[in-house]
C-alpha cells in the first residue's frame, strides 16, 4: 500500500505517523465490493482532526454499511505538503491510500472559518478543481458539513452540496442517493435534483444571488423547479435514536484531546447571545444515563484509554447527570478511568461534582465568566452573578485546587473600558478568595489565569447585527487589559486581533469572496489559524487587489429588516426572537434558560412538540 513516492516522501518529514495509518480501530474493506466511497477531510493537523467528536460518529456510523467504506484524509503538514507536491503525490486517505478522485464523495466538516483555505489547499493537492462549476461528470461530489455550513456562502462555490443541521441522517441519506445514481448511470445534476430533496441539504448551484448597488444583498433565488426557498436544518429528534461511536480509532500520533469523549446531550438551554452553537444546535435533547454508561464502558473496552470526557456545550445541565456520574464510578475507578467534565457552569457547580469527578485524578477547573462587570453579563445573557463566582472558586479552594483558569471575552456588545477593567478586577477578587479560605491547600500559592478572546458577531445569534469592534480598538482594550492587572497571581492571554478580524469577515461573508480566498491561497495563505503561518498582510493585498472591502463585513451592522447572506439557512430559530434578544440585549435585560420557561423562539416546531414538559421544571 505504500508506493515509493509516498515512502520517499515519509523519511523526509517529521512525524511520518501522521500519514501512515494502521491505527487501531481503523476499517479497512475492499474497495472493489464497495458501492460507495467516501473520504472524510479534516482541513487541519492530524492532531486536530482525530480530536473531533464528529467525524468518529460518522465514520462508524457510514461503516456499519457493508457496501460502504468511508475512510479519512486530513491536511499534511507544511512538510509533508511540500514533499507531495514536488513528489507529485496527490492527497490520499490514511486506510487505502487511494487518492480523493478514486471517491464517489469526497466531504469536508467546517469547523472554523479560518480553515477555508486549507480546504482549497486539500482539493489542490489531490487534483480536484476548487470551483463545483469547473468540475467534471469523473469528479467525485464534494460535500460540507459542520457548523460553519450555517453560513456557507463564501464557499458556496467549491461545493456541489452542503449539509445544514446534523448529518446522523442526512449523510446516510445522501449516500443512499449515490449508490441509486450509479446503478442508474444518472448524470451529476440529476443526482444533486435527488439530493437536493433530503431534508437539510443545500445544492448552492440551484440558487442564485443578486447584490444591490451598496453591495448588500437584494434576492437569494431558487433557480430550479422544486428548490425550497429556505432549506431548515436537519435534526435528530431523539438522541437515544443514535448509541454513541464505540469503536474510535485510536491515535499513532497524539491528539489534542487523546481520550475517550462520550456526547451525553446535544444543544444548550441557556441562551448565551454571542453562542453561535447554542442557537445551531437548539433545542437541547439528552441521552439516557443507563445507554451513556453502557456506550462509555463498551468505548473504554474497545479503546483502552483511561479517561473519559463527557461532552456537549452544558454537560452540568444535563437532568440526570449525578446518576450518570455514579453509573460511571461504580466501574471507572476499579479500571483507573478518570472522568472530565469540559462545560462545567458557575450557577449549577458543587463539591458533589468535584468529589465525583476526582476518584482517579483530578483535571484542571476552567470557567467562562464571558464579561468582568454583571451589567455586561446581562448584555450576553450569561445568567452568572458574582455570589456564583465567588461560591464556586471557594469550594474548588476547599478541595485542593491551587488554579483556575476564567475564559472572557472583549469586544462584546455595549462593551466599555470600565468593563475591561473588570476583568482584572474578577481576577483579583478571586485571588483573594484563595487567600482568606481556610480550607485551602496549606503552603501553596494560587494562580489565576485569565483567557480573553476576541468577539466575533456570528450569523444566527442576536448578535449578528452587530459590528465588530475595529482591530484598534481590540488591541487598545487587550494593552489596558494588561495595565489592568497588578498581581503576579494573574497571568493574562489573549487572541490575536487579526486573525479574528478575518474570522468574522468569513464568519458574515457572501459568494464575492470565493475568489479572494483562492487567489490569497494560490499567494501562500494557509493554516491561517496558526499564528506562525497567518499572512495578515498578504490577505489585505489580496483584498485591495480584487476590489472588496473586508470591513464591509466584519465591522458593519447588518439592518434588522436586512436581507442577510444566510437568510434562504433555517435554524429552526426565528428572525423575530433574535431581533427580540438584540433589543433585550441593549437593554441588559436577562432571559431564562429555556427549560424553565420557553420564549417561542421556534425551535420546538423542529420537533413538532414542546421542547421540555415544563410541569417537571428540571431546574
Amino acid at each position: 500500500m505504500f508506493s515509493p513516492k509516498l515512502k520517499e516522501a515519509l523519511s523526509h518529514v517529521q512525524k511520518p505517523g501522521r500519514y501512515t495509518g494502521g491505527e487501531p480501530g481503523s476499517v479497512y474493506k475492499d474497495a472493489a465490493k464497495m458501492d460507495v466511497r467516501f473520504a472524510f477531510c479534516f482541513p487541519d493537523t492530524y492532531e486536530v482532526g482525530m480530536s473531533f467528536l464528529g467525524e468518529k460518529i460518522l465514520y462508524e456510523l457510514l461503516n456499519q454499511h457493508e457496501n460502504w467504506w468511508c475512510e479519512r484524509a486530513f491536511m499534511p503538514w507544511v512538510d509533508m505538503k511540500a514533499e507531495m507536491e514536488e513528489l507529485g503525490l496527490p492527497l490520499y486517505t490514511l486506510e487505502s491510500k487511494a487518492p480523493l478522485t478514486a471517491f464517489d464523495a469526497v466531504g469536508f466538516t467546517l469547523q472554523y472559518e479560518l480553515s477555508y483555505t486549507n480546504i482549497l489547499a486539500m482539493l489542490d493537492l489531490a487534483h480536484i478543481p476548487f470551483y463545483a462549476a469547473e468540475r467534471g461528470e469523473d469528479m467525485p461530489l464534494i460535500v460540507a458539513g459542520g457548523p460553519c455550513a450555517c453560513n456557507a456562502e463564501p464557499i458556496a462555490d467549491f461545493f456541489d452540496v452542503v449539509q445544514l443541521g446534523e448529518g446522523e441522517n442526512q449523510l446516510p441519506a445522501i449516500c443512499a442517493e449515490i449508490e441509486r445514481g450509479k446503478k442508474e448511470e444518472i448524470d451529476k445534476k440529476t443526482l444533486l435534483l435527488r439530493i437536493a430533496k433530503i431534508p437539510g441539504v443545500y445544492v448552492p448551484a440551484f440558487y442564485d444571488v443578486t447584490y444591490q448597488p451598496n453591495g448588500r444583498i437584494a434576492a437569494i433565488t431558487p433557480n430550479e423547479p422544486g428548490i425550497p426557498a429556505r432549506i431548515t436544518k436537519a435534526i435528530l429528534k431523539d438522541m437515544n435514536e443514535f448509541t454513541p461511536p464505540t469503536h474510535f480509532v485510536v491515535p499513532m500520533v497524539g491528539a489534542i484531546q487523546d481520550r475517550a469523549s462520550i456526547e451525553v446531550l446535544r444543544g444548550c438551554v441557556r441562551g448565551c447571545r454571542f453562542c453561535q452553537a447554542g442557537y445551531l444546535y437548539r433545542p437541547m435533547r439528552q441521552r439516557d444515563a443507563a445507554l451513556l454508561n453502557r456506550a462509555a464502558q463498551d468505548l473504554c473496552a474497545n479503546t483502552g484509554y483511561e479517561e473519559i470526557s463527557l461532552s456537549s456545550l452544558s454537560t452540568s445541565d444535563h437532568a440526570d447527570l449525578e446518576t450518570i456520574l455514579d453509573d460511571f464510578n461504580e466501574w471507572a475507578p476499579a479500571q483507573h478511568i478518570s472522568l472530565s467534565l469540559p462545560s462545567l457552569r458557575m450557577d449549577n457547580f458543587s463539591k458533589s461534582l468535584i468529589e465525583k469527578t476526582t476518584k482517579v485524578r483530578k483535571s484542571g477547573l476552567t470557567f467562562a465568566a464571558e464579561a468582568g462587570t454583571q451589567r455586561l453579563r446581562d448584555v450576553i445573557n450569561k445568567n452568572v452573578t458574582w455570589d456564583e463566582i465567588e461560591k464556586t472558586c471557594n469550594i474548588a479552594f476547599s478541595e485542593g485546587y491551587t488554579s483556575v483558569k476564567l475564559y472572557f471575552m472583549m469586544g462584546l456588545p455595549t462593551e466599555t473600558m470600565e468593563d475591561i477593567e473588570g476583568i482584572a478586577e474578577t481576577a483579583q477578587k478571586v485571588v483573594e478568595l484563595y487567600y482568606k479560605n481556610p480550607d485551602k491547600p496549606k503552603g501553596k500559592g494560587v494562580q489565576v489565569t485569565i483567557s480573553c478572546a476576541c468577539f466575533v458577531p456570528k450569523p444566527h445569534t442576536p448578535f449578528q447585527f452587530v459590528p465588530m469592534d475595529s482591530m484598534e480598538d481590540l488591541q487598545a482594550k487587550q494593552k489596558h487589559l494588561l495595565e489592568s492587572v497588578h498581581s503576579r497571581k494573574i497571568k493574562v492571554n489573549y487572541h490575536d486581533s487579526t486573525t479574528s478580524f478575518l474570522e468574522g469577515v468569513f464568519a458574515k461573508g457572501d459568494r464575492r469572496l470565493a475568489p479572494v480566498l483562492v487567489e490569497a491561497y494560490k499567494r501562500g495563505c494557509y493554516f491561517d489559524g496558526w499564528e506562525e503561518h497567518f499572512k495578515f498582510d498578504t490577505w489585505m493585498q489580496t483584498f485591495a487587489d480584487l476590489g472588496l472591502d473586508p470591513h464591509f463585513y466584519a465591522n458593519r451592522a447588518i439592518g434588522l429588516d436586512e436581507l442577510t447572506p444566510w437568510a434562504h439557512m433555517d435554524y429552526g430559530v426565528t428572525h423575530e426572537y433574535l431581533v427580540q434578544e438584540y433589543q433585550k440585549a441593549l437593554a441588559a435585560e436577562t432571559t431564562q434558560p429555556c427549560n424553565r420557561a420557553c420564549h417561542g423562539c421556534g425551535a420546538n416546531k423542529l420537533l413538532g412538540g414542546p421542547c421540555f414538559d415544563y410541569s417537571k421544571n428540571p431546574l
